[in-house]
């Protein structure tokens, strides 16, 4: 447990140290806030779909959460060239713990982004329908983070070069964000599409905080918050066992 402590430690101290990577995190989220949110909300309203900034606060917040965690598997890269990796691998130490407390903090990290983004929606307007459901929306905050934090230890586990990562990262990341259901409704879509935003797990996600953070008022939940939390912590247990292969894989 020490071991998990340590880096869940480490990843976010790194995290605080980080100013510019805290501010540079934010410059998306509010892009889309005030470009979209106010931009396209007179539309949204007109179609009778009511609030735009109400839809798509849970899509923003789902968003930075996603870049955050799955990007945390640069580190593993920086670790490796650094030779930090190397002197942690021949430890003593099950190298299951050394993942574990990775994930954990890569995940605490993005969940801790996305309060930061949950905050500036408030500001910006949104607000949460019943604040009783306030914590299942952190807990489907902390799965998306999850899953994409082990996401990314695997994937930066089986990848040695860094530019070939960054391309991986985002072919990977970006139809995940845009088929997530996190901007437009995915109700009407072609049935090409609607397939594969089934098969995202961010859907699940996103659509899980829209009902917890909307209920009655969410007019375009998907799936519904018991299969949501179903498929997040299902995927969330492959993607742990599969980044726990992988990174025991791993040579310095």
């Amino acid at each position: 447990m020490s071991v998990i402590y340590m880096f869940w430690v480490r990843e976010i101290k790194r995290y605080l140290r980080s100013r510019v990577q805290l501010i540079s995190s934010l410059g998306q989220p509010l892009l889309n806030l005030l470009v979209l949110g106010f931009g396209m909300g007179p539309m949204f309203q007109r179609a009778g779909d009511g609030s735009y900034l109400q839809f798509m606060a849970p899509g923003v917040i789902g968003m930075t959460i996603l870049f955050t965690s799955i990007f945390s598997g640069f580190g593993v890269l920086w670790d490796r060239q650094f030779g930090f990796l190397k002197e942690i691998l021949v430890a003593p130490v099950p190298r299951l713990r050394i993942m574990a407390g990775r994930t954990l903090g890569g995940a605490t990290v993005a969940v801790m982004q996305g309060l930061l983004v949950t905050v500036i929606c408030v500001l910006a307007g949104f607000r949460p329908v019943n604040l009783a459901m306030v914590p299942l929306a952190l807990a489907f905050m902390v799965l998306i983070a999850v899953v994409f934090a082990a996401a990314g230890v695997a994937i930066g586990s089986s990848t040695q070069d860094m530019r070939g990562l960054e391309l991986i990262m985002n072919f990977l990341v970006m139809p995940i964000f845009f088929l997530s259901g996190a901007l437009f409704p995915l109700t009407g879509l072609p049935r090409a599409l609607v397939m594969a935003a089934t098969a995202d797990p961010l859907s699940y996600g996103i659509d899980g905080m829209r009902n917890a953070l909307l209920g009655a008022a969410a007019a375009h939940t998907q799936f519904g918050t018991l299969i949501d939390l179903e498929v997040l912590i299902t995927v969330a247990s492959v993607l742990l066992v599969l980044g726990a292969y992988r990174f025991s894989k791993i040579e310095a």
